[in-house]
């Protein structure tokens, strides 16, 4: 490997290093102060997404590919909530950023993550439905939990956003957590008896 595709390479990691630092904007709308960040959501977004693709029987790989790559354009152009949206072309704006952050990386790095985005812009193969549905899923789970620590506007980004997954697996998670207290698993683990 050349130098140059070191660096090409070594470029595009720091940039995805990025995301650590750029922050979801859509739940400042609730008052939101220390939101997560969009790396924290992409990591979450790919384990949920790897748990729906076993659910479902369907191999995991492209699924935590494009789940990992999906926002990585927002390291570049920010996330941009919905208000903002109605004043940006935003698909345009992120098809730029993501074609211009692969343009230089080695051939089969390019094509791969270039041809994922394509499916999981078309939305018509299982695991491009299988991570939307984890990006979705990811952002309910999200509200849920910044409803429990006391945002009551959080049920609002819970309302419409259900009707929008698609797998069996989601909806059942979803209707799952829906109706539990997502706090529980460390609270369990703090009651330890000696």
């Amino acid at each position: 490997m050349s130098k140059n595709k070191e660096t090409n390479l070594l470029n595009f990691i720091a940039e995805a290093g990025m995301l650590k630092r750029v922050r979801r904007s859509g739940w400042w709308v609730l008052g939101i102060k220390d939101v997560e960040t969009v790396a924290e959501h992409s990591f979450r977004c790919a384990v949920i997404g790897y748990i729906i693709a076993c659910m479902e029987g369907t191999p995991p790989y492209k699924v935590l590919l494009m789940t990992l790559f999906n926002d990585m354009h927002e390291a570049r152009i920010n996330d941009l909530h919905k208000m903002s949206q109605r004043y940006i072309k935003v698909k345009e704006a992120e098809e730029k950023a993501f074609g211009e952050q692969i343009a230089s990386l080695p051939k089969a790095v390019k094509g791969e993550l270039s041809g994922l985005r394509r499916e999981y812009n078309k939305q018509n193969t299982k695991e491009a439905i299988i991570s939307r549905d984890a990006d979705i899923l990811e952002c309910l789970i999200q509200a849920k939990e910044y409803e429990e620590h006391g945002y009551k506007e959080a049920f609002k980004f819970m309302k419409k956003a259900p009707a929008l997954l698609k797998t069996k697996s989601a909806k059942k998670l979803w209707s799952s957590a829906k109706a539990m207290a997502l706090n529980e698993w460390w609270e369990r683990l703090s009651e330890f008896k000696r």
